[in-house]
């Protein structure tokens, strides 16, 4: 929808552009406008109509185009989520896979799956493999699943083992 009108604010700055172009330049011909005048009314038909139209065209278009990233975006959140609260857990490299992606912006989507609060679980990053856990499981979580090495706080709602690189999300 916004891209509609965009394009047609962008067509209609260009027609009243040569619509008033023509008509600028007609009075001149006939007589009826000095060249001075043509120069003031084309300024102002410029300044007044053809600038804002092409300006809240160009504006709107560009919005457009955002909401269309953020909705790719999102989509990818989604996959993302809906793949390992479904089966439990996905290894990394299957979602990368799936989002025709890469490994480092699979990582930044967790992360900020994790950031939004939506995700609970844990990643470990060596194995490749994204969990989904019980909220009320991981926050007693004291030792990694992984190596039963003690865990620290590396960061908001992110739990790390600094043995083995696991990560667990806490909700």
């Amino acid at each position: 929808m916004n891209k509609t009108v965009g394009i047609i604010l962008i067509v209609a700055a260009t027609i009243v552009l040569l619509i008033g172009s023509v008509w600028i330049a007609a009075t001149v011909a006939e007589g009826s406008l000095r060249v001075s005048g043509a120069a003031v009314g084309f300024a102002l038909l410029n300044v007044v109509l053809v600038i804002p139209l092409l300006a809240g065209g160009i504006l709107v278009l560009s919005r457009a185009k955002r909401e269309v990233v953020d909705e790719e975006e999102s989509k990818e959140l989604r996959t993302i989520l809906d793949a390992v609260k479904t089966r439990g857990q996905v290894e990394i490299s299957q979602l990368v896979i799936d989002l025709q992606s890469d490994r480092e912006t699979v990582r930044d989507q967790i992360y900020q799956l994790v950031g939004m609060g939506i995700f609970e679980g844990y990643v470990n990053w060596d194995e490749g493999v994204l969990y989904s856990e019980d909220a009320a499981e991981l926050r007693n979580l004291e030792e990694c699943k992984n190596c039963n090495g003690k865990l620290s706080l590396v960061g908001k709602g992110i739990v790390a083992c600094p043995f083995c690189g696991t990560e667990y999300f806490l909700p």
